[in-house]
């Protein structure tokens, strides 16, 4: 990860390759001709580098989060396609006020997943901010963007680990070094678990892989911690859609099925290194979703932790059947929590509903979701609530068990599966329980802002803005 250091020392004697300079209007810039020339407006993501002057100029519209972090991230990646190894930024009075966009944008802009080319850059960056004064509000800015921010590219990294290298045995892996590195519990149990303890609905998806279904469980539990939070991540390491196959062109991708869980394992990672004061449980669902003459079928009854039957009619919906599981779960393990969230590319439809870069947020507290939109808006991520309604729910009615896997309609198949969960939600936990569905931003194949190609990282800055405000 690229290296940022605050400095306090004049922009001049400053010995740095190049210079990056913010543009929010031209009047004000030295180069202001020949900007001009080249066109360059002050606009997001514009950008041109004066290689002669060594400066890079990057456009903004607005003093926000987003707006700064993108322009931070689109001048990274100018340094990134140059020969130059360190440069320096003055920060004026607003992009010291905007300290967080400017790091995570450049540390979430610089993000590239090379693991697979056979010839690797390794060339690394220094960014030398350059402040009136390092005050300890400043540094602590920093050194919790760079743990966010590692947190994210985590999550990244992930996500784009192909399905041959990613399966639910190495899920657990990952889990336990990250469980190590923060200092944090992992337990991890198979197959022979869940069907001790009846988890007959994550078990059955993963049962005709050759990977061993895992569920994880991390736990974070520092002294005096003042309120318990629950994440349930959706980990399909690999979603083939099992018999109901997907259409080849739809299996593209599946990896980004897993970006659930691998959210839920990076934030519990980041909250320890955070240090906030609640107890946090992350439980993860790892399964693989494949074909065979083992494979759990459409019309199977299944039945999961809490006694509830579920009527199979596609072996694409399966990740709400790990859910179900893995949320029934945690209310049973983990007693007294004062949230419980859970985190999934659950369905094409919520894309189709509010596009590729918003999450759809869930639940019955109204303003537990207007929370949870306000804490990502705040931490740079979309979001926006998707109602439940009464009419929808009698859309996943079963005739011969309790409830369908999916609806009797092609329309608002996002809030039915949401609805579906709430099945699994026990009565006094409603009020406490939040669905996110990262359909739509986990996975983009084009670089969006801040965001590469790939995995974005959905989730996880969202999630510590939501705990970051309970310490308001």
């Amino acid at each position: 990860m690229m290296k940022i250091k605050l400095v306090e020392k004049s922009v001049e004697s400053s010995n740095n390759d190049v210079e990056i300079i913010f543009v929010k209007s031209l009047d004000s810039v030295d180069d202001k001709e020949i900007l001009e020339i080249l066109d360059f407006k002050a606009k997001d993501e514009a950008c041109v580098l004066l290689a002669e002057s060594k400066k890079i100029y990057v456009g903004y519209e607005e003093n926000d989060y987003d707006s700064l972090a993108i322009a931070s991230a689109t001048a990274i990646r100018k340094l990134q396609s140059t020969k130059f190894k360190n440069a320096k930024m003055k920060l004026c009075e607003v992009l010291e006020n905007n300290l967080k966009a400017i790091i995570e944008g450049a540390l979430l802009g610089e993000y590239k997943f090379i693991n697979y080319k056979s010839e690797k850059e390794k060339r690394k960056i220094e960014l030398e901010l350059i402040v009136n004064e390092k005050t300890p509000k400043l540094e602590k800015i920093l050194k919790e963007s760079k743990i966010i921010s590692k947190a994210v590219n985590k999550t990244r990294t992930m996500v784009n680990t192909a399905p041959a290298d990613f399966y639910p045995a190495v899920m657990a892996e990952i889990a336990q070094k990250l469980a190590k590195d923060a200092n944090i519990s992992c337990e991890v149990y198979g197959e022979k678990f869940l069907e001790k303890n009846k988890m007959m609905a994550m078990h059955s998806v993963g049962r005709a892989s050759i990977h061993e279904s895992k569920l994880i469980h991390l736990s974070y539990k520092p002294k005096n911690a003042t309120k318990k939070i629950v994440l349930v991540g959706k980990g399909l390491t690999y979603d083939s859609g099992g018999l109901s196959l997907k259409p080849a062109d739809f299996m593209v991708g599946m990896k980004l099925d897993k970006s659930g869980g691998c959210a839920v394992l990076s934030t519990l990672w980041a909250i320890a290194k955070l240090e906030l004061p609640f107890e946090v449980h992350g439980i993860v669902g790892a399964v693989e979703n494949m074909i065979g003459g083992n494979a759990y079928k459409p019309d199977d009854i299944l039945k999961a932790k809490n006694g509830k039957t579920i009527e199979v009619r596609n072996t694409d919906a399966e990740g709400r059947l790990v859910l179900a599981d893995c949320l029934c779960y945690a209310q049973d393990e983990i007693k007294d929590f004062d949230y419980i969230f859970d985190y999934a590319t659950l369905t094409g439809a919520c894309v189709v509903g509010v596009g590729q870069y918003t999450t759809g947020i869930m639940g019955n507290n109204e303003i537990l979701k207007r929370n949870a939109v306000l804490s990502a808006l705040k931490s740079g991520e979309y979001a926006t609530t998707l109602d439940f309604n009464r009419y929808l729910k009698k859309a996943i009615k079963s005739e011969v068990a309790d409830i369908c896997n999916i609806a009797n309609t092609r329309y608002g198949g996002a809030i039915t599966a949401g609805m579906f969960l709430d099945n699994f939600i026990y009565d006094e936990n409603k009020e406490k329980w939040i669905h996110f569905d990262i359909a739509g931003p986990a996975y983009v194949e084009s670089v969006w802002g801040y965001n590469p190609h790939g995995g974005s990282g959905a989730g996880v800055r969202m999630t510590i803005k939501f705990l970051q405000n309970l310490m308001d």
